[in-house]
Protein backbone atom coordinates (compact mmCIF):
# COMPACT_ATOMS: atom_id res chain seq x y z
CA UNK A 1 0.00 0.00 0.00
CA UNK A 2 1.55 2.84 -1.18
CA UNK A 3 1.42 5.77 1.39
CA UNK A 4 0.25 9.40 0.18
CA UNK A 5 1.42 12.62 2.20
CA UNK A 6 0.12 15.65 0.62
CA UNK A 7 -3.40 16.51 -0.92
CA UNK A 8 -1.65 17.13 -4.05
CA UNK A 9 -0.38 13.75 -4.01
CA UNK A 10 -4.03 12.25 -3.74
CA UNK A 11 -5.16 14.45 -6.41
CA UNK A 12 -3.07 13.16 -8.59
CA UNK A 13 -3.71 9.58 -7.61
CA UNK A 14 -7.76 10.13 -7.97
CA UNK A 15 -7.03 11.37 -11.35
CA UNK A 16 -6.49 8.20 -12.61
CA UNK A 17 -8.64 6.12 -15.15
CA UNK A 18 -8.60 3.59 -13.54
CA UNK A 19 -10.26 2.77 -9.53
CA UNK A 20 -7.98 3.50 -7.05
CA UNK A 21 -8.97 2.16 -3.13
CA UNK A 22 -7.42 4.82 -0.33
CA UNK A 23 -7.90 3.73 3.01
CA UNK A 24 -8.20 7.06 5.33
CA UNK A 25 -6.68 6.47 9.06
CA UNK A 26 -4.52 8.11 11.66
CA UNK A 27 -1.67 6.24 13.99
CA UNK A 28 -3.57 6.64 17.15
CA UNK A 29 -7.13 4.92 16.11
CA UNK A 30 -7.33 1.78 17.24
CA UNK A 31 -9.83 0.12 14.57
CA UNK A 32 -6.97 1.67 12.05
CA UNK A 33 -4.66 -1.17 13.62
CA UNK A 34 -7.11 -3.78 13.54
CA UNK A 35 -7.79 -3.64 10.27
CA UNK A 36 -4.16 -3.22 9.31
CA UNK A 37 -4.10 -7.15 10.58
CA UNK A 38 -6.46 -8.34 7.93
CA UNK A 39 -5.91 -5.73 5.06
CA UNK A 40 -2.92 -7.66 3.68
CA UNK A 41 -5.41 -10.58 2.62
CA UNK A 42 -7.46 -8.64 1.00
CA UNK A 43 -5.41 -6.38 -0.99
CA UNK A 44 -4.15 -9.64 -2.39
CA UNK A 45 -7.34 -10.67 -3.36
CA UNK A 46 -8.01 -7.04 -5.16
CA UNK A 47 -4.38 -6.75 -6.30
CA UNK A 48 -5.05 -5.82 -10.10
CA UNK A 49 -5.61 -2.29 -8.43
CA UNK A 50 -3.68 0.31 -6.94
CA UNK A 51 -3.88 0.41 -2.87
CA UNK A 52 -3.30 4.12 -0.83
CA UNK A 53 -3.50 4.91 2.39
CA UNK A 54 -3.74 8.41 3.76
CA UNK A 55 -3.20 9.60 7.45
CA UNK A 56 -5.80 11.98 8.26
CA UNK A 57 -3.96 13.49 10.65
CA UNK A 58 -0.73 14.32 8.25
CA UNK A 59 -2.65 15.70 5.55
CA UNK A 60 -4.97 18.71 7.56
CA UNK A 61 -8.68 18.97 6.64
CA UNK A 62 -8.44 15.96 3.89
CA UNK A 63 -11.06 13.65 5.99
CA UNK A 64 -13.11 16.71 5.99
CA UNK A 65 -12.93 17.46 2.21
CA UNK A 66 -14.09 14.02 1.93
CA UNK A 67 -16.59 13.75 4.61
CA UNK A 68 -14.78 11.14 6.22
CA UNK A 69 -16.08 11.18 9.53
CA UNK A 70 -14.51 8.17 11.02
CA UNK A 71 -11.61 5.76 10.11
CA UNK A 72 -10.71 3.33 8.71
CA UNK A 73 -12.61 4.39 5.92
CA UNK A 74 -12.49 2.97 2.36
CA UNK A 75 -12.69 5.21 -0.16
CA UNK A 76 -12.77 4.57 -4.09
CA UNK A 77 -11.56 7.16 -6.43
CA UNK A 78 -11.60 7.34 -10.55
CA UNK A 79 -11.60 9.99 -12.84
CA UNK A 80 -11.09 12.41 -10.39
CA UNK A 81 -14.14 11.43 -8.52
CA UNK A 82 -15.59 9.26 -5.17
CA UNK A 83 -17.17 6.67 -6.50
CA UNK A 84 -17.52 5.11 -3.17
CA UNK A 85 -17.08 5.34 0.89
CA UNK A 86 -17.53 2.16 3.13
CA UNK A 87 -17.13 4.29 6.51
CA UNK A 88 -15.46 3.44 9.58
CA UNK A 89 -18.57 1.08 11.27
CA UNK A 90 -18.54 -0.86 8.00
CA UNK A 91 -14.93 -1.86 7.95
CA UNK A 92 -14.46 -4.16 11.29
CA UNK A 93 -13.92 -7.37 9.90
CA UNK A 94 -12.22 -8.68 6.52
CA UNK A 95 -15.94 -9.85 5.52
CA UNK A 96 -16.80 -6.15 5.13
CA UNK A 97 -14.16 -4.93 3.66
CA UNK A 98 -14.49 -7.95 0.72
CA UNK A 99 -18.23 -7.72 0.28
CA UNK A 100 -18.02 -3.73 -0.43
CA UNK A 101 -15.10 -3.92 -2.48
CA UNK A 102 -16.73 -6.65 -4.76
CA UNK A 103 -20.42 -4.88 -4.99
CA UNK A 104 -18.08 -1.50 -5.93
CA UNK A 105 -15.41 -3.23 -8.63
CA UNK A 106 -17.16 -6.59 -9.29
Amino acid sequence: MEHISTEEKLNEVIQSDKPAIIKFFADWCPDCKRMDMFIGDIMAEFSNYKWYEINIDEVQGIAEKYEVMGIPSILIFQNGEKLAHQHSAFTKTPESVSEFLHQQLG
